[in-house]
């Protein structure tokens, strides 16, 4: 036993290694994931519904936002409004403020403006990652307050993703274009290894894209923008097993619309995105009981928006061409955890512990109506928590991890505040009756605190003319996740060096205090014709319709479940994969349907590999289902096939080209206001010089 403890320090010594060789593999399944449990393990070993996606994969189809990027991760999906480059991540049918935790380079994306799109936002170009790792459900409570649905957490390229470990220097230079839309996409980065005390990678990457045409040839508007953005890391190592990490991502988009619904006034949109990091490590293989990591970041989002054309609603109210609003966020936050990994009566232990905390500042303000200064109100939020988590290995046949989690929150803005805080608890199983097959159960809880909005919102809404109210007496909402599931690993299956991976899960989240904005008071007669004082509906009240007042409450306990898989056959000369997704959910009190939850959806993926493995090729198939009856959005089944090819011709010259939607379907993703992109051809061109 002893050693094989000491085969999982090096295996955990050597995770930077893993990664930069991770790239090869062509299943994430392979590959080290760390947000399940703090510690590096690869996915196929993590007891939880938990995927990664590779620089292999992610380029595979070119994505043009993280939304495609996702696309066949199980239980995942993503909202989008054609006219807003902003994504919204949703984990087994939970989205929006928090619900989902979304981390980039470790640091929370909280960003949210009220609309009729998603509520809950961030802006990203998948043209910076180098790899994402999600964790599906409430069992990663580890990794911060909130995360109810699950964990996103994106880490972006470094300098190992365009450096061999030989390589002392280099640049990488690619260039795209595209039709229907995809315009042009030019990538510059460079990075240097100063012998072997630090490193520095920088890139640089500009877009431009205008409106995409469905498949039936209509013109998408506002479905274009421009980006452009930059990203530098350093990497210091001043003394053996001690590692200084330094990070800045900036992005600019810009954009014009007429709101997330597609109607009514018309904004420019500047958006203007700050990522920032500070790391610090220790690992040493021959220190077990010190693997320290700590790092403190800064996050903000900044949407200045310009009144192109009132519609006569804002007219009526002054609002004047030029006019301005914004909506700005700022985070700051810390994580600190160390494990220690011992040997205690013939069991083995990881024994990891730790605190983190984040504050959230929101302000906006509006002189183009005042919509967004009432409906994304201005408030501070700071979360809060502590975590204790032993992962026990015993006989090489069976795994525990017990953990909890502390959250406490504070929330304040104007005349209202409210806090709380509780305990979340975890409890996994994992059992391998067979070799090469392992099966876990887990109990997990979650705990979301009410976001600033939910909490603070006070104010009209712009048309029909009904008030939103304030709700401090807000309590969060907690999840109870039932799950268990089977890992699959097995090598030389049908022939020598061919390998499979295959990941089973099933749950049961029963999410209590569920929040919702729901119609409350009596009801009361405002106008139906746009801009019109409500003084009118006491002498005229047939130019008058009856509404109430809306306000976030909580409604419901929910329940959510289902089945997922991912699975993998690589047998050198080609792939095949598969992913599939199978969720419900209903409202316990009335046993109507969620509508948050997404039709079914299976994807398959193959290729060949030609001309001693420079040239793959191959093709996607994905077929969704048509949505619950009973959801207020319905949406019809849909499949759609996708092709891809990528061409090394050396270790310097590499060609990418990806067809989506290549029989042209119209189709509309559920939940989405707009339909989605038609036929589109995707080309890249890689140059890279390195030298020793």
């Amino acid at each position: 036993m002893r050693a094989s403890f000491a085969l999982a320090l090096a295996a955990v010594s050597s995770a930077g290694e893993a990664r930069a060789e991770s790239a090869n593999d062509v299943s994430g399944l392979d590959t080290i994931n760390v947000t399940a449990t703090k510690t590096d393990e690869k996915t196929i070993d993590a007891l939880a519904g938990a995927s990664t996606i590779t620089t292999v994969e992610a380029e595979r189809f070119q994505p043009s936002t993280v939304s495609d990027l996702l696309r066949d991760v199980p239980g995942v999906t993503s909202e989008r409004t054609a006219n807003d480059p902003g994504q919204s991540v949703n984990i087994r049918g939970l989205q929006d403020f928090g619900r989902v935790n979304v981390l980039v380079d470790g640091a929370r994306q909280d960003y949210q403006i009220t609309g009729h799109g998603p509520s809950g936002s961030f802006y990203l170009e998948p043209e910076f990652l180098g790899r994402a790792e999600v964790t599906r459900g409430p069992v990663a409570n580890v990794y911060g307050s909130g995360a109810i649905g699950g964990v996103v957490s994106m880490t972006t390229k470094s300098v190992d993703d365009i450096l061999k470990s030989d390589e002392r220097y280099g640049v990488v230079q690619k260039l795209g274009a595209g039709t229907n839309g995809q315009n042009f996409l030019n990538s510059t980065a460079a990075g240097a290894r100063i012998d072997d005390y630090a490193d520095l990678y920088a890139q640089f990457i500009y877009l431009n894209r205008e409106p995409y045409r469905d498949g039936e040839g209509t013109r998408v508007s506002d479905s274009g923008n421009d980006a452009i953005g930059g990203l530098f890391k350093g990497r210091l190592r001043p003394a053996e097993g001690q590692e200084i990490t330094l990070s800045a991502l900036t992005q600019n988009f810009r954009y014009a619309n007429n709101g997330t619904s597609a109607a009514g006034s018309r904004f420019n949109n500047d958006v203007n995105t700050g990522t920032y990091s500070l790391g610090y490590r220790f690992n040493r293989p021959d220190i077990p009981l010190l693997d320290l990591s700590a790092k403190v970041y800064v996050t903000q989002t900044d949407n200045e928006q310009t009144l192109l054309s009132p519609d006569a609603t804002y007219a009526a109210l002054g609002a004047a061409v030029g006019g301005k609003r914004s909506d700005k966020i700022d985070t700051e936050g810390f994580d600190l955890h160390n494990t220690a990994r011992f040997t205690a009566l013939g069991v083995d232990h990881a024994l990891t512990f730790g605190g983190d905390a984040s504050w959230d500042h929101v302000k906006t303000r509006d002189n183009a109506g005042g919509f967004v200064a009432a409906l994304t109100p201005s408030g501070q939020r700071v979360l809060s928590g502590a975590f204790v988590e032993d992962e026990i290995r015993y006989g090489g046949w069976l795994r525990v991890i017990g953990a909890a989690r502390y959250d406490r929150y504070q929330l304040n803005g104007g005349a209202y505040e409210s806090s709380g805080d509780r305990v979340s608890p975890k409890i996994t199983v994992g059992v391998s009756p067979i070799q090469g097959a392992e099966i876990f159960a887990t109990y997990a809880e979650g705990y979301r605190a009410p976001s600033i909005t939910e909490t603070l919102v006070s104010g009209g809404h712009p048309f029909p003319a009904f008030v939103i109210l304030p709700n401090p007496a807000l309590r969060p909402e907690v999840a109870h996740n039932v799950e268990g599931g089977v890992n699959l690993k097995y090598d030389d299956v049908a022939r020598e060096g061919d390998k499979l991976r295959a990941k089973i899960t099933a749950f049961d989240n029963r999410v209590t205090d569920f929040i919702d904005m729901e119609t409350v008071g009596a009801s009361y007669l405002v106008p139906y014709i746009p801009g019109m004082p409500t003084s009118v509906c006491a002498r005229a009240p047939k130019y008058c319709m009856s509404m109430q007042s809306y306000q976030y409450l909580n409604v419901a306990r929910a329940e959510i479940y289902g089945v997922e898989l991912e699975a993998a056959y690589d047998w050198r000369d080609g792939f095949v994969s598969v992913n599939a997704t199978l969720n419900q959910g209903r409202n316990l009190e009335t046993r109507a349907p969620l509508n948050s939850v997404r039709p079914g959806r299976l994807g398959l993926t193959g290729g060949l590999r030609f001309l001693n493995e420079t040239l793959t090729v191959g093709g996607r198939v994905t077929f969704v289902d048509r949505s619950a009856r009973g959801v207020t959005t319905p949406s019809g089944g849909y499949g759609l096939v996708d092709l891809f090819a990528d061409y090394r011709h050396n270790e310097w010259v590499n060609a990418g080209l990806s067809v989506t939607n290549l029989f042209d379907r119209r189709y509309t993703q559920y939940l989405d206001t707009l339909a989605s992109p038609g036929l589109t051809a995707k080309l890249t061109l890689t140059v890279k010089y390195a030298a020793n």
